[in-house]
C-alpha cells in the first residue's frame, strides 16, 4: 500500500516539475507612472494601430489602458521558443466598457483581449487588400455582453482565429483567468498546437460610445 502511495506521489511531482513557463509579465511591483509607454517600450513591446488615442498608466501595481475616443490599439511582442503552451494565467479587469460592444449583435468591439499567435504557416485574413495573411490566434477577452467560452470568429481571419469571453464583470475587480490554450487550440483547428510565436493586448472601442478602460496585472503562459 505505502510503495503505491509512494509511486503516485512520485509520479505526480514529476508532471508538475515538467510544468515550465514559457512567457511571464508582472506589473504588481511597477511604481505608479502616469505615462508607462516607455517602461513598455522598455519591456520589449511594440505598438500598433492607433496606440495614440490611448493613456496606459501604472497605478498600484497594474497597467491601465484607457481611451475615450473610438480606436484601436494592439501591444505585445514576438516569443522565441519551441514549447508547446498549454494554459495561461492572466490577472485582469475592467472598469469601464464600450457602449455597444456585443459580439452577439456583430459588433466585435472589446475593452481589453489577450491575442496568441502560433507557429509561422499563415492563412488568408478574407480581405486581402485590408489585412495581410497571419497565423492562427487565440484571444481570451472580456466582455459585457458575450457567452462565457463560446468561440466568436472576428469580421476577418475566420479560418485561422478564435475568440473566447472569460468574464462579464466590469465593476474593476481583479479576475484570475485561466486560459486552456492547447484544449481550445486543438478543439477550433484540429491539430496539435505549434509553438507560441507572439502575442499582444489588443482593446478596441471603434463603432461605440463611451471609451473603456481595463487593466492587466499579470500574465503567464505556461507548457509541459
Amino acid at each position: 500500500m505505502f510503495k503505491s502511495i509512494l509511486i503516485v506521489l512520485l509520479f505526480g511531482c514529476s508532471l508538475f516539475a515538467q510544468e515550465s513557463v514559457i512567457y511571464s509579465i508582472d506589473f504588481s511591483q511597477e511604481k505608479d507612472t502616469k505615462d508607462a509607454r516607455a517602461l513598455l517600450e522598455k519591456k520589449g513591446f511594440v505598438f500598433k494601430l492607433d496606440a495614440e488615442d490611448f493613456t496606459f498608466s501604472i497605478q498600484s501595481g497594474r497597467l491601465y489602458i484607457e481611451t475615450d475616443k473610438e480606436a484601436a490599439v494592439l501591444f505585445g511582442q514576438f516569443v522565441k521558443t519551441k514549447e508547446t503552451p498549454t494554459y495561461a494565467l492572466i490577472e485582469w479587469g475592467v472598469e469601464r466598457f464600450p457602449d455597444g460592444a456585443d459580439w452577439e449583435a456583430g459588433n466585435n468591439r472589446l475593452p481589453i483581449g489577450l491575442i496568441m499567435v502560433f507557429g509561422k504557416e499563415k492563412l488568408a485574413s478574407g480581405l486581402a487588400f485590408l489585412a495581410p495573411k497571419a497565423p492562427t490566434f487565440l484571444c481570451p477577452f472580456i466582455g459585457e455582453k458575450e457567452q462565457l467560452g463560446k468561440p466568436y470568429l472576428g469580421k476577418l481571419y475566420k479560418k485561422g482565429g478564435r475568440y473566447y469571453c472569460l468574464s462579464n464583470s466590469g465593476n474593476g475587480s481583479l479576475i484570475q483567468s485561466r486560459f486552456e490554450i492547447e484544449k481550445e487550440y486543438t478543439k477550433a483547428f484540429k491539430k496539435a498546437v505549434p509553438p507560441l510565436s507572439a502575442f499582444a493586448f489588443q482593446v478596441n472601442t471603434k463603432d461605440t460610445q463611451g471609451g473603456a478602460k481595463a487593466f492587466i496585472k499579470s500574465l503567464r503562459i505556461y507548457a509541459k
